[in-house]
């Protein structure tokens, strides 16, 4: 079953420096538990803007129901 989180998260790559806060929603594979971290979520966000995920930051995220 997959879960959905908002999320916000800074990009830290150099094609970002002027405007590199943003907020959106991931969609996971399955619920974060205590297994699963907030590098998931960065994983995610890294593969969607073609970035190494050190160069994504989260920042917050909560799930959404």
């Amino acid at each position: 079953m997959s879960a959905k989180y908002y999320t916000q998260f800074i990009l830290t790559d150099a094609d970002y420096r002027g405007g590199n806060e943003f907020s959106g929603v991931v969609e996971l594979s399955q619920p974060m538990d205590m297994d699963r971290n907030e590098r998931d979520i960065e994983a995610v966000l890294a593969r969607n803007f073609d970035l190494q995920q050190n160069a994504v930051k989260l920042v917050s995220w909560s799930r959404l129901h």
